[in-house]
């Protein structure tokens, strides 16, 4: 994708919302240089109030997580492992820290370190427990199969914060403006009717977000994981969770490790999926209660 220029679907137009198109983000960290640009312009365009200017002391990452007023959000992940065939070289550290400190950048003296960047969004979910939590239809799905929540229609109960199993959205505290309300990623809809590419696909400089057909992104992001694979990234994997009850996702990641240190869950779900057992339950425990009614009565009649 990276030196496409107009030709990238990150930067022509297009008609998928009037074609019906699926469509999805792929998001590659290992080109990602954590720039924040994506974070920036999604703020901007889509008018998202500031999350605070605390100074966190975490790394370079104020931002912490996804929120009602945070819709991109770049991780700076530090890890004790190596980055691909990654040489540490005269940096190291010895391996045994009672050893002699004269044995730093000996070959012996590795000490593996990485930073992985990588921009979180909403997942639009194949199945979203959000949208099947909402009470007043707010939340609808999109005809690119995006979940875009009306914020004109919520009500504000939080029913789709509980149910999200990514922990995505939420509901904005006072004094911000449209407080009460839930809010997260809208796919940036409105550009997309329009024919535009979301804000935060179009300004990444390195191509780390990239939007497009879903289909053509899913084959795209196999090829990746294939590629770097082979270039010595041996922890790269894709993660689209398609055999769990979200079904997939519409902005799916490449990542590098387990997904537990990205705070993904392996294996989401969503709470639907316990609603036969828990009816199940409910009329084992009504028949129940009616019984043990009728031989109090019996017995003490």
């Amino acid at each position: 994708m990276i030196g496409e220029g107009i030709q990238s679907t990150n930067q022509r137009k297009h008609s998928y919302v009037q074609d019906h198109v699926e469509v999805g983000f792929f998001t590659d960290p290992s080109v990602c240089i954590g720039c924040k640009a994506c974070e920036v312009a999604c703020k901007e365009w889509n008018h998202v109030p500031d999350d605070g200017f605390t100074w966190s002391g975490n790394s370079y990452d104020n931002t912490g997580h996804l929120g009602a007023s945070t819709w991109r959000h770049v991780m700076f992940l530090e890890q004790d492992r190596p980055k691909g065939n990654q040489v540490t070289g005269s940096m190291g550290l010895p391996a045994d820290p009672q050893s002699d400190m004269s044995a730093v950048g000996s070959p012996e003296a590795e000490d593996p370190f990485r930073w992985v960047f990588l921009s979180d969004v909403c997942k639009h979910c194949e199945e979203a427990g959000c949208l099947e939590a909402c009470p007043t239809g707010s939340i609808v799905r999109t005809e690119v199969g995006s979940v875009l929540v009306q914020n004109d229609v919520c009500n504000g109960c939080g029913y789709c914060v509980v149910s999200c199993p990514f922990g995505v959205i939420d509901r904005r505290p006072e004094p911000l403006v449209d407080a009460g309300g839930a809010f997260k990623c809208t796919f940036c809809y409105d550009r997309q009717k329009s024919g535009l590419v979301p804000a935060c696909a179009k300004v990444c400089p390195t191509e780390s977000i990239v939007f497009g057909r879903l289909d053509d992104l899913r084959a795209r992001g196999a090829e990746r994981v294939q590629q770097l694979q082979q270039n010595g990234y041996s922890d790269a994997q894709l993660y689209d969770p398609t055999e769990t009850s979200v079904r997939g996702i519409h902005a799916f990641f490449l990542i590098l490790g387990e997904p537990e240190a990205y705070g993904l869950p392996p294996k989401p779900q969503i709470p639907t999926i316990y609603l036969k057992s828990a009816w199940t339950s409910a009329f084992a425990t009504a028949i129940a209660s009616i019984i043990a009614t009728l031989l109090a009565f019996a017995f003490f009649s």
